[in-house]
């Protein structure tokens, strides 16, 4: 009874495909024929049917390859030759087992559960932000950007991660909402202390003062010179995609060795940026006393150490510096810009803030800085005091001079005769009255000075004429 069964569904599923339908049509045709009377003993008619037969198998197979040709273009977004008949192939030859379906998006690779254990042929779609290296057990095949990428056993992406083409910010280090110096260490657990974000970046200073600031730093996989050339599948990408960078991003590896157990574990390529970056931090902020590093005639010792931690990671040369924190004039080779090159990957930025440090030495520092700040305003108030005085003193003597020059213009004929002394004292007080209504008519302080100086007429006028009265009456 089961044989039974399987025979007439295999038979039902045969007569539901395109070549069982043309057997079944050709079969119902020619049995209407021969109810008709046709004589299909004659072997030309007999010939003709097969041939009938024949050229309708031919062209059912012909329109079915076309049409699924057609209609296997929409399954994916195909852009080549090569992954058009490539969907064809998948489309035309499925058997209901396929391998795994993957969407990589931004780098992130999207799968359901259980997806990556299928093995039959699969393909993988990638966003313009996104690109994968493939790999076999023994070997590594390539790298796959934008677009589409068909898989076949036993290919898988390596390491199951993708690659985000974006540039992007890597934050490290403690946060501006952290206080990891008033949070001490826990003696029951002291690890989970030295796990803390601080730890990151934290470096000591030349004096000894260990400070922990937060390093921001932006990175991104190398773009190609061209950025308007279109991946494997036929994407331009905005990002750009360079398949040797990609490929050598996730394939060279950079081993970190385990300083507590002494075990070599391998960094991922989006870890290698912070960890050059934090090296070059500890390296130089030993060169600089504390009160250097915030304090300076030019640029403070941080931006210093900023500026050549950029030179260090995105040009091949960098200025050298001797222990004190000078910068040098002798140029030497960045290995770790080198050592990005190879790998395929590019600094764009590197920022240094968020300084954090123990509190007593920030409150011991506050105190410098204000011991520090009174002594200038002090000394500035006596300089300011020195020069208030040395323009009063000239003032002094200018408005001497000019008083000397105006009162003596009715003085400087050798040859006059003698006056007597009302008028030498008029001649006197005349040029300094017609130089005030002049020059400062407009002062009310002057008004009062013009005042006494008609005082002064008035008085030498009534003396003048009483003093010559007196001589005459004496004669």
């Amino acid at each position: 009874m089961t044989f039974l069964r399987q025979l007439f569904g295999g038979i039902g599923s045969f007569l539901q495909t395109p070549h069982g339908v043309i057997l079944t049509t050709n079969a119902v045709f020619h049995g209407v024929l021969w109810w008709l009377g046709v004589d299909y003993t004659n072997p030309f008619i007999l010939g003709a049917a097969v041939l009938i037969l024949i050229v309708d198998f031919y062209a059912v197979g012909l329109i079915a390859d076309k049409l699924v040709y057609f209609y296997s273009q929409f399954v994916l977004p195909v852009q080549t030759p090569q992954d058009r008949q490539e969907i064809f192939s998948r489309v035309n030859g499925f058997t209901g087992s396929r391998g795994p379906i993957l969407f990589v998006k931004n780098g992130r690779v999207i799968k359901h559960e259980g997806e990556t254990d299928k093995k039959g042929p699969g393909v993988i779609v990638l966003d313009t932000a996104s690109a994968v290296v493939m790999q076999t057990s023994t070997q590594i095949i390539g790298p796959a950007g934008p677009g589409i990428r068909f898989t076949k056993p036993p290919e898988k992406i390596t390491r199951g991660e993708g690659v985000d083409l974006r540039a992007q910010w890597q934050f490290i280090g403690p946060l501006v909402s952290e206080q990891p110096f008033l949070n001490p260490a826990p003696s029951s657990d002291p690890k989970k202390y030295h796990e803390l974000r601080r730890h990151q970046t934290a470096g000591h200073t030349r004096d000894g003062f260990e400070i922990a600031p937060t390093i921001s730093i932006k990175f991104r996989v190398k773009r190609p010179v061209h950025t308007d050339v279109p991946s494997e599948s036929g994407v331009i990408s905005q990002y750009g995609y360079d398949a040797a960078s990609v490929l050598n991003a996730v394939s060279r590896e950079v081993i970190e060795l385990g300083t507590s157990e002494n075990k070599r574990n391998r960094m991922e390529w989006h870890r290698l940026p912070a960890h050059l970056v934090v090296n070059l931090w500890r390296e130089y902020v030993r060169k600089f006393k504390l009160e250097d590093l915030f304090t300076a005639e030019g640029a403070s010792g941080l931006q210093v150490i900023e500026g050549i931690i950029k030179q260090r990671l995105t040009k091949p040369e960098v200025s050298g510096m001797t222990d004190n924190g000078t910068l040098t004039n002798a140029a030497e080779d960045s290995l770790e810009f080198r050592q990005l090159e190879e790998l395929g990957l590019e600094i764009m930025d590197v920022r240094i803030h968020n300084i954090v440090f123990d509190p007593a030495i920030e409150e011991q520092i506050i105190k410098n800085w204000n011991a520090e700040w009174t002594k200038i305003a002090k000394r500035e108030e006596d300089q300011l005091n020195e020069r208030e005085t040395l323009l009063e003193t000239a003032a002094h003597n200018e408005a001497l001079k000019t008083f000397a020059r105006i009162s003596s213009q009715k003085f400087n004929d050798p040859t006059a005769p003698t006056q007597d002394i009302f008028t030498t004292i008029q001649n006197l007080i005349e040029p300094l009255r017609e130089k005030i209504l002049l020059d400062w008519r407009a002062s009310k302080q002057m008004d009062d000075e013009i005042k006494k100086l008609d005082d002064i007429g008035k008085w030498l006028l009534v003396n003048k004429q009483d003093t010559l009265q007196n001589r005459k009456g004496g004669k």
